[in-house]
């Protein structure tokens, strides 16, 4: 996604303090002078004097410590003391813990206000494995707002099965500490695709060296044979990285091979494979996050091992669920926003079921606008396996994924986008209501929640946001797309989409300028939600129309997409298109997918599109590190690596109309910077590579704050490097990069840093185009057999 206003929302709401859990690795001892320690009797040397502890402390071994009878409930045991914060302060707290049992997840560590702000999380709640020796943790955060009694607290957090004795000692909290200073650990010098190269594909490499003279490099295999040998050339300084770099090509060793090593100036790199394998598995991993992201539903943990959960909003206490959703309230600080754009309040007077979906991101919102993009490319997917040369069919056929509804005779892909197309039917307003065939913008919190947090235990009241141009267009692009590729597994559910797209697209011609207002943190400082802005809806015009007519031949749709502006504009940012901008998708399925256009209108679709890959080719050419990506100001974007994505797409686009092999290779030399050839040597898709992004933002995958929860599934593509992260008010990168950072530097692998490391479904859509697209390129099978040839 683009730098946004919503994320900077959502920055001082969400975690609007919050810490760095500092590895062991950069902790460094601080030069500058601290402040006397806030915490009285941190020692215990005065029995408990100044904090307040139940059930009954005791002392034990000069620690502080509470025994926890078994089936004690949430927040039923606690060892707290009082704070005071200070805005712009930075804290370090360290302190020493046990408990008798071990523990894992019973007990977490927070800084908090008070009722008066929502019990707003200053140190968000880590949740740490506590062993029976005492083990020393240190955590920093920075205040944003003064506090002068906020509370310092090992609690209990959920109902504890066995009982236990929780001891803590030698608590001490800085303020004005200097933080360590942040230096990434980047591995060896030699940055490569730390998965797979495909064997008949492109393969680079890049070395980050100081020599400014070529290099020899070799290649060797797992007996430390030499298998092919060359010399680098060198590039000089990436301006995206800050570092000297030289690249490798070794595109002629073919051989399909395991845990080979490219060894160049001293350094080796990390093992990797030459084969298709990997890019099979990411075909279909890529869509377990869209899976293990349903809201309303159970989630099957023999399904998705290790991420079964209780269905979420579905109205079972805390939850209040999204059964019967009310509009948002007259009172709610939204209204001044709405206000302040110069429109009226708005709210409703009824109920809405809007159970399903998925959810967004990090959050447990659900929004049309992201939807619909997330929804647009999976049926892309789908739709380019029925016509693509080098397409296989059979790999996205019914049973090919692990979800419910696999065996049910229609392709997998088809019934994941299906959950999020019947939400979108829930979400169009009913006839006899104000703006009806309209459909709502979003659902979501009040207010912002914490981390972590099941989607089941969301104790937040929902509201229905009032409804916008920009998300009845989405329903209509992707009902109306969905509709023909429906068509022939189930027609009623066809006819249903196809009837829906009409209404909402006459829905939007009449109400053509109702839109989501922009954020405004003064007016409304805790939404709850992000806002999904956009005030120029030309293309999403441009897509409704587009599949509309794709999948009805009529005049009058054909007239629309041909008289919009945005049919001969450029619709192809070498920023990447994004959920704001969504001509890209209507120009690639004009492009690819058969229809009544004359010769002459199919081929000037088709060039636009083969010269926006042209474009990124050049762009990627300059790239050191195979990246397809090179905005215009140099700035890398919010969710960067969903910006190379999508610009993968238009190159892969590009190759299914031409069959040149220069797009493909495109593609598949830009898919190495994502898998670890980049300059944090850091592989951005969870479980690819020997080292690879696992701490995302998230409420649901939060192994790094709670151990008993899991990581995000394999398959998931983290927002990658951000630019601005600097002053985005990101708490974790923020403090990190005050003198700003190269493009490529801006990105840490932390669950608090919401700017660079979320996780949403519309990074994950591109993610499966790509993989499908890459998994197709596969010269070791047949041509007979997968329907098309490697050109």
């Amino acid at each position: 996604m683009p730098s946004h206003p919503r994320r900077r929302t959502r920055a001082r709401a969400l975690t609007a303090v919050t810490a760095l859990l500092v590895p062991a690795s950069l902790l460094l001892t601080p030069s500058a002078a601290q402040a006397a320690d806030q915490i009285t009797n941190g020692t215990f040397d005065q029995g408990t004097t100044g904090w307040t502890a139940y059930p009954a402390p005791s002392v034990q071994d000069g620690a502080g410590c509470i025994t926890v009878p078994a089936s004690t409930a949430p927040y039923g045991a606690t060892i707290a003391q009082e704070v005071s914060l200070v805005a712009g302060e930075d804290y370090r707290l360290t302190f020493r813990a046990r408990s008798t049992p071990a523990t894992t997840g019973p007990v977490r560590v927070v800084v908090q206000g008070g009722e008066d702000v929502n019990y707003q999380q200053f140190l968000p709640a880590v949740k740490p494995a506590f062993e029976t020796a005492f083990g020393e943790q240190v955590h920093y955060f920075t205040a944003d707002r003064d506090y002068p009694n906020a509370q310092l607290s090992f609690q209990q957090d959920v109902t504890n099965p066995v009982a236990y004795t929780l001891c803590v000692d030698d608590v001490v909290l800085d303020s004005g500490v200097e933080r360590p200073p942040y230096v990434p650990e980047t591995g060896p010098r030699v940055r490569v695709n730390q998965e797979a190269y495909l064997p008949q594909g492109p393969k680079g490499a890049t070395l980050v060296t100081d020599s400014t003279t070529a290099l020899p490099w070799e290649l060797k295999d797992t007996r430390g044979t030499v298998v092919a040998r060359g010399t680098t050339t060198p590039r000089g300084v990436d301006p995206t990285a800050g570092l000297n770099v030289h690249t490798i090509d070794f595109t002629g060793y073919q051989r399909r091979s395991a845990g080979l090593v490219l060894t160049a100036d001293g350094e080796s790199s990390h093992p990797f494979d030459i084969g298709e394998d990997a890019y099979e598995r990411l075909r279909d991993d890529s869509m377990t996050f869209f899976y293990t992201n349903r809201s309303g539903t159970p989630i099957s943990d023999e399904l998705a091992p290790g991420y079964g959960r209780a269905a979420g909003h579905v109205g079972v206490a805390p939850n209040l669920g999204d059964t019967a959703v009310p509009c948002q309230s007259l009172e709610d600080d939204s209204q001044a926003i709405l206000v302040a754009q110069g429109d009226e309040p708005w709210t409703c007077d009824y109920t809405t079921d809007v159970t399903g979906g998925w959810y967004d991101a990090g959050d447990h919102g659900k929004y049309v606008v992201n939807g619909g993009i997330s929804v647009g490319q999976l049926l892309q997917q789908y739709e380019r396996s029925l016509h693509a040369p080098t397409a296989d069919p059979r790999a996205l056929a019914d049973g090919t994924l692990s979800i419910p509804e696999s065996g049910n005779g229609v392709p997998d892909v088809l019934d994941e986008a299906r959950w999020e197309l019947e939400w979108f039917l829930k979400m169009q307003v009913q006839p006899g209501r104000q703006y009806a065939g309209m459909v709502f913008h979003k659902v979501a919190d009040v207010d912002w929640t914490g981390l972590p947090l099941d989607p089941a235990a969301d104790p937040q009241p929902r509201a229905l946001y009032r409804p916008s141009t920009a998300a009845t267009l989405n329903v209509a692009a992707t009902a109306a797309q969905g509709a023909r590729l429906f068509a022939k597994h189930d027609k009623a559910f066809s006819q249903r989409l196809l009837a829906a797209a009409r209404t909402a697209y006459a829905a939007a011609k009449a109400t053509p300028d109702l839109y989501a207002p922009a954020p405004d943190a003064t007016l409304d400082p805790n939404p709850g939600s992000g806002p999904y802005d956009d005030r120029d809806v030309s293309d999403e015009f441009y897509w409704a129309a587009a599949e509309l007519y794709l999948t009805t031949g009529e005049a009058g749709f054909r007239k629309d997409v041909l008289d919009s502006p945005a049919h001969t504009a450029d619709v192809f940012p070498a920023g990447g298109f994004s959920w704001g901008s969504v001509g890209a998708l209507a120009r690639m399925d004009l492009a690819t997918v058969p229809s009544r256009l004359n010769r002459a209108e199919l081929r000037a679709v088709q060039r636009s599109v083969v010269e926006a890959a042209d474009r990124r080719l050049a762009e990627q050419a300059a790239q050191p590190f195979g990246q397809a990506y090179a905005p215009e100001d140099g700035q890398y974007s919010w969710g960067s690596n969903s910006a190379i994505l999508n610009n993968m797409q238009v190159l892969g686009t590009a190759f299914d109309l031409t069959g040149q092999d220069r797009y493909r290779d495109g593609v598949v030399r830009s898919m190495g910077y994502l898998l670890g050839r980049n300059a944090l040597n850091n592989s951005y898709v969870t479980g690819y590579g020997d080292v690879y992004s696992k701490n995302q933002h998230s409420r649901m995958y939060a192994n790094q704050l709670d151990p008993s929860l899991p990581n995000p599934p394999a398959g998931t593509v983290a927002g990658g490097p951000y630019s601005p992260t600097a002053t985005s008010g990101d708490p974790i990168t923020a403090p990190l990069f005050a003198d700003g950072c190269a493009a490529q530097f801006c990105y840490v692998d932390d669950i608090g840093s919401w700017s660079t490391n979320e996780i949403t479904i519309n990074w994950n859509a591109p993610l499966a185009w790509v993989a499908s697209f890459i998994a197709d390129q596969d010269a070791g099978r047949d041509p007979g057999e997968r329907g098309g040839r490697w050109h």
